[in-house]
């Protein structure tokens, strides 16, 4: 099995640019409409008695830090993320929350982790962007403990995700250069097929390994739509670089096509994902 689907350069590049600016500028929007993904990977933390956390790819830290307040005083939450702009608003955030959480700013598939440091490693949406997922899940595995947990939300397929492709599907005659997705590379739905998941978790060398499709509904204020629109996904990346006529006259073409998830001041919209754990043991 060949799951190497991009290149760190390539991440790198897209997440320390504008990419990562957008998620800098979208955090309060990104954070309300994401917050009931956030709590159903939090769910049972302290229960189960998690005191190490380490959250991969981590963004500007809303889940970082969400892990950190729901710890016992003796716990710790560790974030890491290849985005320096998201990083720094993380930081800030962290100060902000009064938390002495720790960020740090490196990827995840290669960093040198302290072995058997984490008795947790989760992740929103963080793990689909590895050029190498196997090599990236072996690396997770050394920094587990030997009872630690495995814990994330991926993106089943964009068939099943409507909403975050008719951004695409809208603007596609008006951006021709819009890039297309391809099946299993570094992406927002790299972990759309379950089988594909399975044989990266196994073959890194994770055990008990259990996926769960779920579906959320996830909802934001109908007057940050634009907002969405403009600065989210391959369409809000590609808008940057176009002069104000086209992106005026795709915003208004897009902004028709997100028409039936608009109910009154909210835009609603269900997230189709695969909850995956693991065990290291």
């Amino acid at each position: 099995m060949n799951t190497k689907s991009g290149t760190v350069n390539e991440q790198s590049s897209i997440w320390n640019g504008d990419a990562g600016r957008a998620w800098v500028e979208t955090e309060q929007l990104i954070e309300h409409m994401f917050k009931p993904i956030a709590d159903l990977l939090m769910q049972d933390l302290r229960k189960q008695g998690r005191s190490k956390v380490l959250d991969v790819g981590c963004g500007t830290g809303g889940t970082t830090l969400a892990a950190a307040r729901g710890l016992d005083a003796e716990g710790s939450c560790t974030g890491i993320d290849i985005s320096q702009q998201m990083i720094a608003a993380a930081e800030v955030n962290a100060r902000a929350q009064g938390l002495t959480t720790r960020f740090i700013c490196a990827d995840a598939q290669t960093y040198a982790f302290a072995p058997a440091s984490f008795d947790l490693i989760m992740s929103r949406f963080g793990v689909m962007f590895f050029a190498d997922p196997v090599a990236a899940f072996k690396n997770l595995r050394h920094a587990a403990s030997e009872h630690a947990e495995c814990r994330f939300i991926a993106w089943r397929s964009a068939d099943e995700n409507p909403f975050m492709t008719a951004a695409e599907g809208a603007a596609r005659d008006l951006l021709p250069d819009l890039p297309v997705r391809k099946a299993n590379e570094a992406g927002q739905f790299a972990f759309a097929r379950q089988e594909y998941i399975f044989a990266i978790l196994q073959q890194s060398g994770w055990h008990g390994i259990n996926m769960e499709a779920v579906d959320i509904d996830c909802s934001f204020a109908a007057q940050d739509l634009p907002l969405y629109i403009s600065r989210m996904g391959p369409v809000g990346r590609m808008l940057s670089q176009q002069d104000e006529a086209t992106r005026d006259k795709v915003l208004k073409v897009v902004r028709r096509a997100f028409e039936p998830y608009v109910h009154g001041d909210r835009v609603l919209f269900t997230a189709a994902c695969w909850k995956v754990t693991a065990r290291a043991q």
